[in-house]
């Protein structure tokens, strides 16, 4: 067999890890082994691509990179708390859109016979991701203002810099004389430096209650840039690798999409979270009744089904384990319990399965948003643990707010709905829930692991 036909063959083999990795993702118990499964397959096409025939590596940089990357790795993996994940994901996205960029430059600098609209489209691509992902970082880790940030004409330059660089990749000979490469160098960094500043106003002016979507996004560009980069340099394996990033990236998109309601569009251009309200989302201030843990405990002990709604503030306080206790404390007493699982839980996609999953919280309790909404009707106590925009009624409603039409966790038609938060603050989308102030939800202010520690005291003594 020829050394290409084993190549080509080691190729194949990652590709099918890669499809079945991501296959078992789907699923808690099966995740752990996709994820091995995915890395083996990674490992493959390395190896297949540092052994192809006729072509020459400096392994000596070659493996002080790959000692550098594993350090950093290593102390990111070791250090980066559960509830940092999103921030870490961007993070991974817009280092893989800078490494696709680097690469194809790379190739452009290098080969002088390279196809200047595919190098340019992977530069493009990718340095876009850098940046946009690195905003994302930004606003997720408080660097940045988590609100929607727009100013007059925002939109106008963002179409201008898009429609230039397009112009520039198909036609750089409208805009400057051909190098001594077979593009043009200087509209090849002009299009860097264009991808760049639109990664920032693509996402700047997105607010925080649309960071699922984009991470989504931004995880499927730096997919693209890499398949890009993949049909530049005629690698099998990264074709394959960027196409299923960033298929599934765009598939996830959408399903977020659909959680919230909102079209892609709205969401890249909505501007949702740019202003701030102190009240309910139809201008009136909510009349909160606060109770203790000890009362909170006396409700629990008198209900029969309770389904428990985490949100971010459970995320925020590594609540999740105590979360579980407290479940399972009352199951001990008779009662049945639930979790409801919003699509748009937290901050990024399947955010508090993985949460509830490190907590070993059976997934056969996890409800999402169609299966557990006809359950509140005939529930006696919604325990929400953090929760904000996606349990509140004005979605269905109020056609001024900015979540109207977003499908919501149904909380408000149980019995008693008891809610946990830290403060007043609203949500990610800037509004106040409305739901605070109905006759049947009481509040128990605090950090929700210290309640729900105070409230598993509460049960176990009564």
């Amino acid at each position: 067999m020829e050394p290409i036909q084993i190549t080509n063959i080691l190729y194949l083999i990652s590709a099918i890890a890669f499809i079945l990795g991501i296959k078992r993702l789907s699923h808690p118990k099966t995740a752990r082994s996709g994820n091995l499964l995915s890395s083996l397959g990674m490992l493959i096409a390395v190896i297949a691509t540092l052994t192809y025939p006729g072509k020459e590596f400096d392994f000596s940089l070659i493996l002080t990179g790959v000692a550098i990357g594993a350090v950093i790795g290593l102390i990111f993996a070791t250090r980066v708390q559960m509830t940092e994940m999103p921030q870490m994901v961007a993070i991974f996205n817009g280092l893989g859109g800078a490494a696709s960029a680097f690469v194809a430059s790379s190739e452009f600098l290098t080969t002088p016979d390279s196809p200047f609209v595919i190098v340019c489209l992977s530069v493009f691509i990718g340095s876009l991701t850098f940046t946009g992902s690195f905003v994302a970082f930004g606003k997720l880790q408080g660097f940045i203002s988590g609100r929607a940030i727009t100013f007059k004409g925002q939109q106008a330059i963002n179409a201008i810099i898009a429609l230039l660089s397009i112009a520039l990749i198909l036609a750089p000979g409208l805009f400057f004389e051909s190098s001594i490469y077979s593009g043009y160098l200087n509209a090849f960094f002009v299009v860097i430096a264009l991808a760049l500043l639109l990664g920032i106003g693509l996402t700047i002016p997105i607010g925080g209650a649309d960071m699922p979507v984009v991470i989504s996004l931004l995880n499927s560009y730096s997919g693209i840039a890499a398949a890009a980069t993949g049909f530049l340099i005629s690698n099998n394996a990264l074709i394959i690798s960027g196409s299923l990033v960033g298929a599934s990236g765009l598939i996830l998109t959408n399903i977020m999409c659909k959680g919230m309601n909102r079209s892609l569009a709205n969401v890249i251009f909505g501007a949702v979270g740019a202003e701030t309200s102190g009240g309910s989302s139809d201008g009136k201030e909510v009349n909160i009744k606060s109770y203790s843990t000890t009362e909170a405990a006396m409700i629990l002990d008198a209900a029969e089904k309770i389904i428990i709604v985490p949100g971010y503030g459970l995320a925020v306080a590594q609540a999740q384990h105590v979360a579980r206790e407290v479940a399972e404390t009352l199951e001990s007493m008779g009662k049945k319990v639930l979790y409801a699982i919003h699509p748009v839980a937290g901050r990024m996609p399947g955010h508090m399965n993985v949460l509830l999953a490190e907590a070993n919280v059976s997934y056969d309790v996890l409800k999402d948003l169609d299966e557990i909404n006809p359950e509140f009707e005939d529930c006696d106590v919604a325990l929400i643990l953090g929760a904000n925009d996606v349990v509140n009624p004005a979605a269905r409603h109020d056609q001024s707010s900015p979540i109207y039409g977003m499908p919501i966790l149904n909380v408000d038609k149980s019995r008693t709905v008891i809610i946990n938060k830290r403060s007043m603050n609203p949500g990610f989308a800037g509004v106040q829930n409305e739901l605070f102030g109905y006759d049947n939800s009481i509040m128990v202010f605090g950090d929700a692991k210290d309640m729900l520690n105070d409230l598993l005291k509460e049960v176990k003594e009564l």
